[in-house]
């Protein structure tokens, strides 16, 4: 179940808790409908109604769906007249990104040590049948 609390989680400096940002906002993407909302609004603002044209279900569940999105802080919505469209909001999804690419980046540099060593031993070996 995802925590649809709207008010960050106080941290130990009193500004939100960086876990539980990324807990909210990886449990609210980890629903498909969610992360559609999220690709449609990559390539532009969309208003309640123009979402819910992209899903077999109804308006009040899209609605839901953003209410999700909004709190974990991944999308905001504004006021332009009647409408009031659904826009990205680039620096939670860079949040996201940052704390993926840490991991990412460890990975790799683990396996640019271990192609180091197996080019080593590759080497090592062509050495040995050589002098046979």
């Amino acid at each position: 179940m995802v925590d649809n609390e709207a008010d960050p989680v106080p941290g130990p400096a009193g500004g939100a808790d960086p876990d539980a940002v990324l807990d909210r906002a990886f449990a609210a993407l980890g629903d498909r409908v969610r992360r559609a909302i999220v690709a449609r609004l990559s390539r532009g603002e969309a208003t309640v109604n123009e979402l819910a044209e992209l899903f077999p279900i109804t308006k009040q569940a899209v609605s839901r769906h953003i209410g999700v999105l909004e709190d974990a802080g991944l999308i905001t919505r504004t006021r332009d007249g009647q409408r009031r469209p659904c826009h990205l909001n680039p620096a939670a999804l860079e949040a996201l990104t940052g704390w993926i690419d840490g991991y990412r980046l460890a990975a790799e540099g683990r396996f640019r040590r271990l192609d180091a060593v197996l080019e080593t031993l590759k080497q090592e070996t062509l050495e040995l049948e050589e002098e046979r």
